[in-house]
């Protein structure tokens, strides 16, 4: 063991006793006290105090004091963030994020504005474990925890973050043959959640990442001269015509929707939201690094879009009724919903909205996103070939197994592929090769090893032609 230090004496002001205190307790010689005064059954460290635990229970024996028992395990580390206290105060004071609890930060207060509940943090802790050996956890296993725990508890709604308004055409005619107001249930696995009502008007507005000017074989979202499925109306919405300002970008849609039995049925369902949607502000959080282990060139590392801002936001009206800026607190996790197809969002502590008044500013945080959609993500023209010839390749193999289903047992190493061309002559009943192509006889051994492959291929067989017929 070394040498202790057991204290420093410095003539230095004290931040709190003042001039009336010089004494200076080290580490070392307070960590067993402190324990041991306090009656601490378990005194858990990570693994850089190991070395402590010499002298921690050398001064206790020294005391005659009673001893914790001490245990050390490796740090919770985890991809895409710092957890380093010098590093997480130059965040806050270089103003790289908004403070302590931002929603970025790995702090109690960060997680919680967030919107991760001490039900998800500890159901994550439980899964990762305490370990000596060094590891790195990756975030995908926070957000998965997150996504599980908040799809029971989570109330359903609908919103556009970047909305596009679309007039329907043909709505007065359409509102004529059916009612145009849709009762949805607020959670699809627990009636106890209720339901509200939305109701399809003249004009709505659907998110812009559901809308492309170019359409792929990829691409299951509208697009001009393309129909897809309208959620909750249950019928289809038509694209006609696209309206652009002067620097291209899409301000309004004209679409029909159509509800004929002789329609074409949709790949996808896209979400909307109503003429008299309120306006909210949605804080979309991602990665705070754009690195999984951030190195000494931290700084340079950080995501620029860490933080997305959608100041213009739509939510559809059901929402305002459950929202209320004096549910809204710092020392609680708040009011959590699921904007279909897009992700669970919490409300935000700056929220001052009045459920009553209908008043006031409303903002949600993105605590994680749904799993990502194919149809949504935009692929370069490297991976759609990459995909088409995936496709190409299925396509041939289904083709070829068709093809060698078909091939009667008998004939089986006549006609299949491989095969082919290897044999001169046959056993008459069974089909088995019994000589090679220059004549030379198979074995007996080689022959049982071709049989099996024959009742291989026959049953195989079967069980295609049972599948094809139901």
């Amino acid at each position: 063991m070394y040498d202790l230090v057991a204290y420093r004496i410095r003539y230095t002001r004290h931040p709190h006793a003042g001039d009336g205190w010089c004494i200076y307790p080290n580490y070392d010689f307070t960590h067993g006290i402190c324990d041991s005064l306090e009656r601490i059954d378990y005194s858990i460290c990570t693994l850089e105090f190991e070395t402590r635990r010499e002298p921690y229970y050398w001064i206790l024996w020294a005391l005659e004091m009673f001893r914790p028992k001490v245990y050390e395990m490796s740090r919770l580390n985890i991809q895409y963030t710092v957890l380093s206290k010098r590093r997480l105060l130059k965040l806050v004071n270089k103003k790289f994020v908004r403070g302590w609890n931002d929603p970025r930060m790995p702090t109690i207060s960060g997680l919680r504005r967030r919107g991760y509940t001490r039900d998800i943090i500890n159901s994550f802790c439980n899964d990762v474990g305490a370990t000596k050996a060094h590891n790195i956890v990756g975030m995908d296993k926070l957000y998965q925890t997150a996504r599980t725990m908040l799809s029971t508890t989570s109330r359903r709604c609908m919103a556009a973050l970047n909305p596009i308004l679309v007039t329907i055409t043909n709505f007065e005619e359409e509102q004529t043959k059916e009612s145009m107001t849709f009762e949805v249930q607020n959670s699809p696995t627990d009636a106890s959640f209720g339901s509200h009502t939305i109701t399809l008007t003249s004009t709505i507005y659907i998110d812009a990442s559901d809308f492309r000017l170019k359409d792929s074989s990829q691409y299951f979202g509208l697009a001009p001269n393309k129909a897809v499925g309208l959620k909750y109306y249950g019928g289809n919405l038509c694209c006609d015509k696209v309206h652009s300002d002067q620097d291209g970008k899409i301000t309004k849609l004209e679409c029909h929707v159509d509800k004929s039995e002789g329609r074409k049925k949709p790949k996808t369902f896209i979400t909307w939201v109503p003429s008299n949607s309120f306006k909210t502000e949605v804080r979309v959080y991602n990665h705070l690094f754009t690195v999984p282990e951030p190195s000494d060139q931290w700084e340079d590392e950080l995501n620029s879009e860490s933080e997305i801002l959608h100041t213009d936001a739509l939510v559809d009206p059901s929402v305002c009724d459950v929202v209320d800026k004096k549910d809204v607190g710092v020392w609680k996790s708040n009011y959590a919903v699921q904007f279909e197809r897009m992700g669970y969002f919490c409300v935000d502590i700056d929220t001052t909205f009045d459920s009553k008044t209908k008043e006031g500013k409303l903002i949600f945080n993105r605590t994680v996103s749904l799993k990502e959609e194919v149809f949504k993500k935009e692929l370069t023209a490297e991976e759609e070939e990459a995909i088409e010839a995936r496709r190409a390749k299925s396509k041939k193999a289904l083709e070829e197994k068709e093809a060698r289903m078909k091939i009667d047992p008998v004939n089986y190493f006549r006609e299949v592929a491989e095969h082919a061309g290897k044999y001169s002559k046959f056993n008459e009943e069974t089909g088995v090769p019994t000589h090679l192509a220059d004549g030379t006889e198979l074995t007996k051994s080689a022959m049982k090893k071709l049989d099996k492959e024959k009742i291989k291929h026959s049953k195989t067989q079967m069980k295609w032609n049972k599948q094809q017929k139901n």
